[in-house]
């Protein structure tokens, strides 16, 4: 049988190859003599997970995953073999999905095949780094170990995209409710005056002219503005999905003025934790270093980051192929310095992670104290000057009659 096998080579290459054996097992076994780090095998041919009836959705969600493996890690704890393990999982497992997806992993495992390949094959499900922190703790024999330290890496990401969203939810809120507002008022109360205003037989003002003209059009064009918007979210979506569709936009965040900065340092925060992790588990720079790479969210960063891996092989320090990146804040490279001169880098990894952290914190936080009132603003203003543009023909009307 040929597989398609995923290793880190002794000299710090990250080889994919087809190997011949009789199982998975076997080619494992064969590789490990030869000293070679595997990330990943599975039979050449079309992989199982394609066939899924979830296949090319979206990943587990993270409190899903992270009470999976909470759950797990203590039945480990408790002395109870892996399958078993497993088995029991799968008996209190509610969700359909992940229910599917322990299901084969579990099949797998019972044929030979070790849990991180087995993870490793539903990549798209889950994070990029937990296959390879899985396959330290194998090779540890400390598998119980390795998925707590997982566990304390999730809650920290979740924790800090939790903050992030809640400080975000009240001004969504209030841009909502104000647009909404808005187009009630444009489309269904702004024209009931017009008939009212022609009984007037006066000149309208310029602003009371320009907002029935935007009240009527947006009235007549309602639906084919709609259908324009859905038209152009789809393909704004088709086209995100695509590689240079990604980087693109990426590259947008990164530049909006306010919000551009905290992007950058959360994708510099999800690289410098998630190789504190995989450092801490004991995978050696390199191949960590590839894996923590894929587990940046933004792919134009990302694709920054990524070339200082061939750097790193050819024999730069760590730090100084960073700082080649121009990606990451003097700060940052300074503490990576220290790290890697002190052999505590994955303490200091997680140390900057932990500041970008508390500087996306203080930066929303400083963000929304300045756009809610500005949103407050420009909102009464608009409303104002529609209420205005409504009243100012009438008291023009009876300022006249008066005299």
């Amino acid at each position: 049988m040929q597989f398609i096998c995923r290793y880190g080579t002794p000299d710090g290459h990250v080889m994919t190859q087809v190997e011949t054996g009789a199982d998975a097992a076997a080619v494992r076994r064969d590789l490990e003599r030869k000293g070679y780090y595997i990330f990943e095998i599975r039979q050449k041919g079309l992989p199982f997970r394609l066939s899924l009836p979830f296949a090319g959705k979206k990943r587990i969600p993270a409190d899903e995953f992270l009470a999976f493996n909470q759950e797990i890690a203590a039945l480990l704890k408790a002395g109870l073999p892996l399958l078993q393990a497993l088995d029991l999982m799968l008996e209190r497992m509610e969700d359909p999905r992940l229910r599917t997806v322990l299901t084969e992993i579990r099949d797998r495992v019972r044929t030979g095949e070790e849990l991180s390949e087995a993870f490793a094959s539903f990549g798209e499900l889950f994070p990029p780094l937990y296959p390879a922190i899985l396959k330290a703790g194998e090779r540890s024999g400390e598998l119980e170990g390795v998925i707590r330290r997982f566990i304390r890496y999730l809650r920290l990401v979740i924790s800090a995209r939790k903050r992030v969203i809640s400080a975000l939810v009240y001004p969504a809120v209030l841009v909502g409710l104000s647009v909404g507002m808005l187009i009630i008022l444009s489309i269904y109360v702004v024209p009931k005056f017009s008939q009212f205003y022609a009984d007037l037989d006066a000149e309208l003002p310029l602003v009371t002219q320009i907002t029935l003209g935007v009240s009527f059009w947006l009235r007549d064009h309602i639906i084919w503005l709609v259908l324009g918007l859905i038209g152009l979210f789809l393909g704004g979506n088709a086209w995100s999905q695509t590689e240079s569709g990604k980087q693109t936009i990426d590259r947008w965040r990164l530049k909006l003025p306010l919000v551009g900065p905290i992007f950058h340092q959360f994708a510099l925060s999800e690289f410098c934790r998630s190789l504190g992790t995989l450092l801490t588990g004991g995978i050696p720079l390199v191949a960590a270093f590839d894996v923590a790479v894929d587990a940046i969210s933004n792919t134009y960063i990302s694709s920054k980051v990524g070339p200082a891996s061939d750097r790193v092989r050819e024999g730069q320090a760590f730090y100084e192929a960073l700082e080649n990146t121009e990606v990451f804040p003097r700060i940052a490279i300074d503490m990576i310095k220290v790290g890697e001169a002190t052999g505590s880098l994955d303490e200091m990894l997680g140390s900057i992670s932990d500041y970008f952290d508390d500087r996306i914190e203080t930066r929303v936080q400083r963000l929304l104290a300045l756009v809610e009132p500005l949103l407050l603003v420009i909102m009464g203003t608009i409303v104002a000057m529609i209420l205005i543009s409504i009243y100012l023909p009438m008291f023009t009307a009876f300022s006249q009659v008066g005299a």
